[in-house]
């Protein structure tokens, strides 16, 4: 009996690709998930100033990004040496771009939130790019 053929959309580098971004995307769900869980706690049960709360739940889920990516979505063999300096850039310039997108976009008019929404996307496809092509490659 013949295996059907797979269709061309679901082989090749773009499907390779495709796959790959929505493992990124959903890592950076999780990790989002735990770093709101992480604040929530820290400021509702245990009284922890805002501030410090978020920063501590953005570390955890930072964390929780770096290791499932490199493992999980890209499956280097990188030394983390090599990677974590790089992660670690990555996530300032995509910290600082997001604000300057939000910034901008709010300054333009655009509601706050949908600011970030925007903000948010394009930072997540330029975080796969950079992830892709020089952290983890």
């Amino acid at each position: 009996m013949n295996k059907p053929a797979t269709p061309s959309w679901l082989s090749g580098e773009r499907a390779r690709n495709g796959v790959q971004f929505l493992k990124f995307a959903f890592v950076g769900a999780a990790a989002t998930g735990l770093h709101y869980a992480i604040f929530l706690s820290l400021v509702m049960l245990l009284e922890v100033a805002p501030g410090p709360a978020a920063f501590t739940g953005a570390a955890f889920g930072a964390c929780v990004v770096y290791l499932l990516n490199r493992r999980y979505t890209f499956a280097t063999q990188r030394a983390h040496r090599e990677t974590i300096p790089r992660f670690v850039a990555l996530s300032v310039l995509g910290a600082l771009l997001n604000g300057a997108i939000v910034g901008w976009l709010s300054s333009a008019g655009l509601h706050f939130l949908l600011s970030q929404v925007v903000a948010t996307v394009l930072v997540l496809f330029i975080n796969f790019v950079v992830s892709k092509k020089w952290i983890y490659r």
